[in-house]
């Protein structure tokens, strides 16, 4: 086992690193918490016109399913998440933004990992060839804005990144 910044390192992954971290807790106890370790990740909203949004079929080994999703994806180590989302939108979708800005970010699950997503909103879209990595299994999806906000209601969108995501940019299309 190794350090890393007060934690124990158990094991060393591709994208996450998994920890043991020593806490005080608020009664002076010591305790060790489980961390998963991870250099935070993009979600993309590309709206292919005023009315439409690009989603991914994208297949999850983790739940056995394939879900539905907005594109997505881990940021490179030494790469700024603005770059990130660029690179990802043109790798899961073929498509390059003439216009990307950040919206928002957040924590995707604070009680055990570190993994902070941020949020963009992409617009004067291209169409190009997709590069999915030879591990991904993706299928890009024109829907109509109107019926993605449906799935999001009536349960078909299960993914917690592409609710908040499309819940977020359903806002800003309000404001």
């Amino acid at each position: 086992m190794t350090s890393d910044q007060g934690r124990r390192i158990l094991f060393r992954g591709r994208k996450i690193d998994l920890a043991l971290q020593t806490v005080a807790l608020s009664d002076g106890t010591i305790a060790e918490r489980e961390v998963v370790l991870h250099r935070g990740a993009v979600a993309l909203v590309p709206m292919v016109d005023a009315d439409h949004v690009c989603l991914v079929r994208n297949r999850r080994y983790a739940v056995g399913q394939t879900l539905l999703e907005v594109p997505a994806g881990t940021i490179d180590p030494d790469e700024n998440p603005d770059r990130t989302a660029e690179r990802e939108l043109q790798e899961e979708t073929g498509y390059v933004a003439g216009r990307i800005r950040r919206i928002r970010e957040w924590y995707v699950s604070p009680g055990v990992m570190n993994e902070r997503m941020y949020l963009y909103l992409c617009e004067d879209l291209r169409p190009g060839p997709t590069r999915p990595e030879a591990d991904e299994d993706l299928e890009s999806v024109v829907v109509p804005w109107d019926e993605a906000m449906a799935m999001v209601r009536d349960g078909r969108i299960e993914d917690a990144k592409t609710l908040l995501s499309l819940m977020i940019c359903e806002g800003l299309r309000g404001a």
